[in-house]
Order: structure tokens, then sequence, then C-alpha cells
């Protein structure tokens, strides 16, 4: 009988002992890690490498590292949405801006972007022409499909909040309505996180965007449900990198552009 057991409690002493070595070297290092000393030196906490890129700015205030859109001189990196390859359509005017060519459609970057950081301003008709929707309409679509609605929404121009100056059209009203008066100049600096969709083209991150207008915060991180429809939902069909379009609302809208630059995140 003792040659039977033997071996069994042998094996059952040497697991308890393993279990138990390898319990308090467990108890052991959360003790340690509880007892981290607080640190008393500050160098402990500096971090040097890597050092941020340095960046300058030119006599305008466009950052070194900025992608040049429109310069007032000329429209070299865009072209017609409609029809690929043909030239922008739309009116360079002696102050350095650009307005939109009634009917000749949207005008499109050449360069494909993801993720960016974008600043451009855009100037209303000092005499409205119309009302509502039709008053000022224009927009900047984000990779060719989000749109932050560009509209003359000073004074009692009435219309649906999310499809108002600043809204992620409808999707996001504003935060406040932050528009200058008609005819004076508007800017957005807008922060865009493109979405993500995985190798079967499923959608496994929203996009993001920030929008500042006039140096007001309009739209804080707003998750972007989709593309931006006039009818319908919202629909994530997998993209990539993505022109920057500017839109011809074909309503006689007036609306000109200027200082269009922006920087890839």
């Amino acid at each position: 009988m003792k040659n039977i057991y033997l071996p069994m409690i042998c094996l059952f002493l040497f697991c308890a002992c393993n279990h138990a070595q390898n319990n308090g070297r467990t108890k052991e290092s959360v003790t340690q890690q509880d007892q981290k000393k607080e640190p008393t030196d500050p160098k402990e906490t500096e971090v040097w490498e890597p050092e941020p890129k340095k960046i300058s700015f030119d006599k305008n205030g466009i950052p070194s590292d900025a992608i040049v859109l429109f310069n007032g001189e000329d429209l070299d990196a865009w072209e017609s949405a409609k029809n690929e390859g043909e030239p922008a359509k739309w009116i360079i005017n002696e102050d350095g801006s650009m307005t939109v060519k009634d009917k000749s459609g949207d005008i499109k970057t050449k360069q494909d972007f993801g993720s960016v950081q974008l600043h451009i301003e855009w100037r209303n008709p000092a005499d409205p022409r119309a009302d509502g929707q039709n008053r000022g309409n224009s927009g900047i679509f984000l990779q060719d499909r989000y749109e932050v609605q560009v509209l003359d929404s000073y004074g009692d121009n009435r219309t649906y909040a999310n499809g108002q100056a600043a809204s992620v059209y409808k999707q996001y009203s504003p935060l406040v309505n932050a528009n200058r008066p008609s005819g004076e100049w508007q800017v957005y600096d807008i922060i865009f996180h493109a979405p993500e969709f995985d190798s079967q083209g499923n959608k496994i991150k929203s996009g993001t965007l920030t929008v500042l207008h006039n140096g007001i915060l309009v739209q804080d991180h707003v998750e972007i449900l989709g593309t931006t429809e006039y009818i319908g939902w919202p629909k994530n069909v997998a993209h990539g990198k993505a022109p920057l379009k500017l839109q011809d609302h074909n309503d006689n809208s007036g609306v000109s552009y200027r200082n269009i630059w922006l920087r890839e995140l």
C-alpha cells in the first residue's frame, strides 16, 4: 500500500509547493508595483527624444509643412469634379480670391487626402440674392463625401439648424451661430480624422470633425455618421484617401473662397 500512495503524495506536495511559489511571486510583484516610489528627481519624468519637428510661418501665416491649395493666382491644384481631368472653371478675382462660376459644377483637388487640418476662408455676397438654403449656399466636402456647410446664416435667414453654416450637413447643428455679416470674410479651421475600414469593407472606426468658425468652436470632435446625404440616411461604403471638394450649388450663390491650405495628419 505504501508503494502505491507514495508517488501520489509526492506529486501532490510538488504541485502545492509550486503553486505557493508562483503565488508568492505574484504577490511580490504586485507589492513591488504598489510600493513604486514617487519620483523625487524632475529628470525622471522628462522626455527629450524624439524632439518635435520645427516649423515656420510665411508672411500670410501659412505653416511651412502645409500644402497650399489656393494661393490667389491659379487653380492648378483643382479640377472639375464632374469631368475628371478637365480644368476647374471657377473665377479668379483680382483680390486673390476665387468665386463659384454658376452652373460650372463642383471642383475638387487633384490630390487625395486622408486626415487633415484644413484652413479655408469664404464669403457670401454683400447683397443677399435669395433666402433659406439658396442664400450663399456652397459646401466643403472632406474626402469628397463629408460636408461642412457654407451658407449665409447671418441675421434672419432661417433654415433647418443642421443645414445652416458650419453644420455637418444633416448630422450636427453648430453649437452657436458665429456668422459675420453678409459680405465679410468667414474663416473655418477644421480638424478631420478619416474613418477606418477593415479588409472586408466594414467600418471599424468612425471619422470625426472639429470645426472652429471665426475662431469659435462650433463642432466639438463629433462622430461622422457616414456620408452627408441631402435625402436619406448616411452611407458607409469603404474608401481610402479622396479629394477635397468645393460645391457649386447651381443657384447663383456668388460664394468666394481664399487662403486654402491644409496639413496632413
